[in-house]
């Protein structure tokens, strides 16, 4: 069959819109592509790259409340193991994504949880505190909201000991602000799971681990649990309750 010029025009013109089309695609698959690659980089150095947060004041600090081989211990070793063992699974959990194994990804979230959790958790716990001679009452909004939920400091106390030494085994203890009625309550969480698991917001949390006082209070928790009041951080905890609050 013989083509007309007209036909001949309208082949290279279809030709063309195809490969125009054609290469525009091409760029699309590339960019979406370069987009995932840049992403999932981004992911690998931010999961990487958790380390271990400075104190804010020495290791003697607390004493004589929470003795500085405590703290030393606490700070320096455990809670850097869980920053060391949290990085080396989010970096395996990343890769595990890449290739589509859903069930590594799977069967690493339960020590994802309890790496990142202990991390998360001590990473306030130590903002918490602070040394005895910069103690300092709740005052203002916090204050107030104390009063409101519990009936001030002393009855604060009375409602979070016993449950924080109820807890079974391992776990934390927290004052936690529930985010839709904002009322302040007390709360527990096992092992390293954050306070949020609970749906609340975490304001002051207190690691009932035994590492946390079996060195110095054996294991008589509650002495430890009474003791730990003089060296909260009110001030800390206060900047928390302002900004749920907001």
């Amino acid at each position: 069959a013989r083509w007309t010029s007209c036909d001949r025009e309208a082949h290279v013109t279809d030709r063309k819109s195809a490969q125009a089309c054609e290469g525009k695609d091409m760029a699309m698959a590339a960019a979406l592509r370069g987009a995932r690659n840049k992403g999932m980089d981004g992911a690998r150095r931010l999961l990487s790259t958790q380390t271990l947060p400075d104190l804010p004041y020495d290791y003697n600090a607390l004493e004589p409340y929470i003795s500085a081989e405590i703290m030393q211990l606490h700070h320096a070793k455990h809670h850097q193991t869980y920053v060391n063992n949290f990085n080396a699974l989010a970096e395996q959990y990343t890769d595990a994504e890449a290739k589509g194994d859903v069930a590594k990804m799977i069967a690493m979230q339960s020590g994802i949880k309890f790496n990142g959790g202990g991390h998360v958790n001590h990473s306030i716990f130590w903002k918490n505190l602070c040394p005895a001679n910069q103690f300092e009452p709740p005052t203002g909004k916090l204050a107030s909201a104390i009063e409101e939920s519990f009936g001030g400091l002393d009855a604060l106390q009375k409602k979070f000991n016993p449950a924080a030494a109820a807890v079974q085994g391992s776990g934390w203890a927290w004052l936690a602000l529930h985010p839709e009625s904002k009322k302040l309550q007390v709360v527990t969480t096992s092992n390293q799971d954050p306070c949020s698991t609970t749906g609340h917001i975490p304001l002051l949390g207190v690691d009932v681990w035994e590492h946390a006082y079996y060195l110095q209070y054996k294991n008589v928790r509650p002495d430890y649990l009474k003791a730990v009041w003089n060296v909260v951080n009110w001030k800390d905890v206060a900047e928390r309750f302002e900004k749920a609050t907001a």
